[in-house]
């Protein structure tokens, strides 16, 4: 008869055996490729970037930094699609969508970033400013970088996504143009027309300067604005701008009242004459005190038309898009989700 203890001794032995036999024979296995390869078929995160060449003296320092820190935060090399004269921007957004971007980096002007947001704007897809332009308003309305690449392409990979609105600008009966900062006619759609990309890139911020001197004498043209469809004016005027942000360069402030992310459009009505009237103008958006004159008058609506008596210049976020009689902008709320720093 065996002993009731090794009844419970032996199963215990036996096991103990088991493991230290298991023990010794993968003490000696190198587990570590193993482990290797399966890291690596761990998919990683993968942004777009969507870049503006023609902004740059050496276009593949800003692709060798944004790989860079693409890499020091863990994500795989991004997608790089360059901007064309023809495609400014339009096909290479819509193949970082279909390649499943996490993040689309608008990586030159405000035009570049036009055209990535035109195509983002309701898909949910966050999209990340890296400025590189001659004006970069909507970085500045956003108190973003302007000139440190490698911490913009850090708030595009892990800031906070915030929604933003998105304007659309049509003239006559043609297609809609997203805009982000402004779209207008008349005075301000002169100035960016007459100053060119070769300009810009040789003074810089200085070409608008220069076009703006010499159009200040043009002739005011009879418009009637429809605000919601309800409050009509009537004026003679230079310039309608609409705004969906409202700074300028050297942070000027030209409609105080308007936020990227209120559902609303602002619409600034400029009338002067002459010199004279430019500098009372400048005075008012300067000192931000009304003057009580009606040489500029600001309004807020979800939608604005704009009928002239005359053809009047057209632009949208500084790209001139043609003469038109007649023009009209929405908002569509809440379209954009643009990566932001984080809070705090």
């Amino acid at each position: 008869m065996i002993d009731p203890p090794l009844l419970y001794v032996a199963p215990v032995a036996a096991a103990a055996l088991l493991a230290w036999t298991l023990i010794r024979a993968t003490a000696s296995l190198d587990i570590r490729p193993v482990a290797e390869a399966a890291a690596a078929d761990v998919p990683r995160l993968r942004a777009a970037v969507v870049i503006n060449p023609s902004k740059f003296v050496d276009p593949d320092r800003p692709k060798t930094i944004i790989t860079a820190v693409c890499r020091e935060l863990g994500w795989a090399d991004p997608l790089i699609l360059e901007t064309t004269r023809e495609d400014p921007g339009t096909s290479m957004t819509r193949e970082a969508l279909a390649a499943g971007a996490e993040v689309v980096m608008a990586c030159g002007g405000d035009g570049t970033v036009r055209r990535v947001a035109e195509v983002l704007a309701g898909t949910g897809t966050p999209m990340g400013l890296l400025p590189a332009g001659t004006a970069n308003l909507l970085a500045r309305n956003l108190d973003l970088p302007l000139d440190d690449l490698p911490t913009d392409v850090r708030i595009a990979l892990t800031g906070r996504d915030h929604p933003v609105d998105v304007g659309w600008f049509r003239i006559d009966s043609g297609q809609e143009h997203a805009f982000l900062v402004m779209a207008g006619v008349g005075f301000d759609a002169e100035i960016m027309l007459q100053a060119p990309e070769e300009l810009k890139a040789r003074v810089g911020f200085a070409a608008y300067v220069v076009s703006g001197v010499r159009n200040l004498n043009g002739p005011r043209e009879k418009v009637r604005i429809v605000l919601d469809d309800a409050t009509e004016i009537g004026r003679r005027v230079r310039s309608v701008i609409i705004g969906n942000c409202g700074k300028l360069h050297a942070n000027i402030d030209l409609m105080p009242d308007a936020r990227i992310d209120d559902g609303l459009l602002d619409t600034l009505v400029l009338s002067p004459r002459g010199v004279v009237g430019w500098a009372a103008v400048a005075g008012e958006v300067v000192t931000r005190h009304q003057r009580g004159h009606r040489l500029i008058e600001r309004y807020q609506s979800r939608e604005v038309s704009v009928q002239a008596g005359g053809p009047l210049s057209a632009q949208v976020d500084g790209d001139p898009i043609g003469e038109t009689e007649t023009a009209s902008a929405r908002v569509e709320a809440g379209a954009l989700i643009l990566r932001m720093p984080p809070a705090g």
